[in-house]
């Protein structure tokens, strides 16, 4: 599975303060908390499913993955999102092992794979 997602039963707004909590302690900073339903409702579209993207960082591990291999930059920063499916919140990413594939780049796949594990831990913690 290209994806990683894991079911809460918090509501939105906390289930996105969990994460952001999480995953401060692993020194990842959200950059951008993007509210999709409230953005396509802005320009008159309808929309009602509550969905958030997230757009996460850690500065040093970014670093590191441009450092080996430029082209991984197409992938950053990661992307996380949290939303309403049917009335259960689901937290979920694509896992940065499956995208960083398309490199072609065993040592890049390597990092890809521990800042896979450690998003997924802070989803985990999370829920």
């Amino acid at each position: 599975m290209f994806h990683y997602t894991v079911e809460t039963d918090k509501g939105l707004e906390e289930a996105v303060q969990s994460l952001e909590a999480s995953l401060k302690e692993e020194q990842f900073g959200v950059l951008w908390n993007f509210d999709l339903k409230g953005k396509l409702n802005e320009k008159g579209l309808d929309f009602d499913q509550d969905f958030r993207i997230l757009e996460v960082c850690n500065p040093k591990e970014a670093q590191r993955v441009l450092s080996q291999n430029i082209l991984a930059g197409y992938f950053l920063p990661c992307k996380m999102v949290v939303y309403d499916d049917k009335g259960t919140t689901k937290i979920g990413m694509p896992k940065p092992s499956a995208l960083i594939e398309m490199v072609e780049d065993e040592d890049i796949h390597a990092i890809a794979e521990d800042i896979e594990k450690r998003l997924m831990e802070c989803m985990d913690k999370s829920v």
